[in-house]
């Protein structure tokens, strides 16, 4: 993904916002060929300037184009249950983390946190019907290692924090494109590991 596609992912993810908190309408003009391809995404809001989360929704699989995607999550991002609805007074600041395809990891439990590259690769957890997804930069934010990772993907999950330790667990790594707003509505930068 280039600077511009990463520039239009986010001003699209931004007014998909903008027209869900007003009953408004998104139009859709790139050409593109990326918003054509069925991509995993996710959408995040924090609120602006202190950076705290206000709402992340999205699809870890490639189920719709990426362009519709980009939309249908910033569109639930404002309705993330674990808050209350986005209203139009809140000032908040838009990130689109563009997935590759999750790749299970094929080593043994105990080698799990090896696997895993803090600052490049996200996780999903499943065991069951349970299932936890963290974006990669989560990991960074948090100042986590790769064991806390794989422990706080499992209680995302609705897991015991050491699921992860379990054949039963099935653990996933992606990578994710990364682009946000410095300031709502203000300039798009990538977000580079730390």
């Amino acid at each position: 993904m280039d600077e511009d596609e990463g520039t239009f992912a986010v001003q699209l993810a931004r007014s998909a916002v903008d027209a869900e908190i007003s009953n408004g309408k998104v139009n859709v003009e790139n050409t593109s060929p990326l918003f054509n391809e069925k991509r995993g995404v996710f959408v995040t809001l924090k609120t602006y300037p202190d950076g705290e989360l206000r709402g992340c929704i999205g699809f870890s699989e490639p189920v719709y184009p990426l362009a519709d995607a980009i939309i249908m999550a910033a569109e639930s991002a404002c309705h993330d249950p674990r808050f209350n609805d986005l209203t139009a007074e809140e000032t908040i600041t838009v990130e689109v983390s563009v997935l590759t395809i999750p790749e299970l990891l094929s080593v043994a439990p105990e080698d799990r946190p090896g696997a895993v590259e803090i600052g490049k690769d996200g996780l999903i957890v499943e065991q069951g019907y349970y299932k936890g997804l963290l974006l990669p930069q989560v990991a960074t934010e948090w100042g986590w290692d790769s064991e806390e990772f794989l422990s706080h993907a499992c209680a995302k999950a609705g897991l015991r924090s050491k699921a992860w330790k379990s054949l039963e667990t099935r653990v996933f790594k992606f990578q994710a494109e990364i682009f946000s707003e410095t300031s709502p509505s203000g300039d798009i930068r990538r977000y580079e590991e730390q």
